[in-house]
Formats: C-alpha cells, structure tokens, sequence
C-alpha cells in the first residue's frame, strides 16, 4: 500500500471529496472503513457516502460519556441516510479498572490521566474497528488546528498501519456548513450553541467567538488537543 500512496495521492488530488471517495471504494473494495464522530466533517463525509451508495462501512465510538444529543444525532443519521453506523465501546474490564484507579473524572488531574482515558475509550476501540481494513477515511479538515495543517490529502498513518484519507482537508468551515445547510444534512444541536469541536461531554465545552475551533476540547490542559487517534 504504501508503495502506491504517491501514485494515489496525485489521482485523489484532482478530485472533489465525493469522487476521491467512490476512487478509494473502487480501488480498495471491502476494504475501506470510515470514523465518524457524528461532527459536521463527519456528516458531510457520511451524505457523500450514503448519496452514492458506496460499499464503504461507517462507524463511530461510543466512549461511555457522549452527550445526549449526540446519540440523538446517531439516530436521526442512520433514518436520514437509511444507512448502518456500526457503534464499538471501550472494553467494559478496561475502563472499570481505569475508574478504580484514576476515578470517575480523574482525567481533569493531569495529562497522562486524561491520555489513558482517551486510550481506552477511544484509542483501543478504533483499532478494533480498523482491523483488516487498508484505508481508514475521517474528517479532518487543515484548518481546525496547527498540527492538522500538516497532513496530507493521503497518508500513511504508522501508529494503526493504515493508510489513512481525508477527502475534505482543504474544506474551510464556511464552505462545509453551507455544504450542510444545502443539502439539508442532520446535524448535532450543540453546534448552534458554540460547540465546534465536540468529543466527551466532560471534556468538550462551548468556545468564544475570537478562540481556536480545537480550545473547546480538554480546555483545562495546555496541549495539541488531540486524544491519539490521528497520532502518526
């Protein structure tokens, strides 16, 4: 695979995010898995998929400390697109033992609490759900945060051994919302709310107006805001 990733690239390159995404199916048939937070990117990506029938399997994680709405969501995107989003949890031993040791919040106390959190709950359940796929499609966009910016359209993700696609990277935010608006896209209510970014709900608040998308997220640690699914 990764011997082809340059010779990929130059062809997904050319084409918008709903073809580039029919290519990736079509080259790697049975093969291509897409992760779905159920954010706006996400949604997005999910309507393409669904619009043209694409044998591509969509999944999300659930951590255990969704907010409401965002299950909700999960729902009305399944009835919307009349499509199945498959839904993988944390090993149930896992997070006990992570409760027992760092408490129910413990994550709020340090940066490594918050990382072994994210670990289990997201981190571990995404490589389940990427196992025997060849590429891995998310929503990841250049600009929602500085080290978004670096990545490319194609790559290889060394961390899940995957090549990893992202279709609408160079997506501003006003182009996906009226993508959203448009087509009349179901998405999350805590959007309209000044939720940009939303993960956990322990983890995610609303942002001001003049503040990062990411700065909603694990806002109370200096860090990259990320939870090491998009690791390299």
């Amino acid at each position: 695979m990764k011997n082809n990733l340059e010779e990929i690239e130059s062809q997904l390159n050319l084409l918008p995010p709903a073809l580039g995404l029919k290519l990736i199916s079509e080259l790697f048939p049975g093969k291509v898995t897409f992760s779905s937070s159920l954010g706006q990117e996400d949604q997005v990506i999910t309507q393409l998929i669904a619009f043209q029938n694409l044998k591509i399997q969509i999944f999300s994680l659930d951590t255990g400390r969704l907010f409401p709405e965002t299950l909700e969501l999960l729902a009305r995107t399944e009835a919307k697109f009349k499509t199945k989003i498959r839904v993988y949890y944390p090993e149930t031993a896992a997070v006990e033992n992570l409760v027992d040791a760092n408490g129910i919040n413990g994550f709020y106390d340090s940066v490594d609490n918050r990382k072994s959190c994210c670990f289990v709950r997201k981190v571990e359940p995404l490589r389940r759900a990427l196992a025997g796929n060849e590429i891995w499609v998310t929503g990841l966009r250049a600009e929602q945060s500085a080290n978004r910016s670096e990545m490319k359209r194609i790559e290889w993700d060394e961390g899940n051994q995957i090549l990893k696609y992202n279709p609408l990277l160079d997506w501003s935010f006003d182009e996906m919302v009226a993508y959203i608006e448009t087509n009349k896209i179901p998405y999350n209510s805590l959007h309209d709310k000044g939720f940009v970014s939303i993960g956990c709900a322990p983890c995610t608040r609303a942002i001001l107006p003049e503040e990062d998308a990411r700065a909603g997220r694990w806002w109370w640690e200096d860090s990259k805001k990320e939870c090491g699914l998009h690791a390299k």
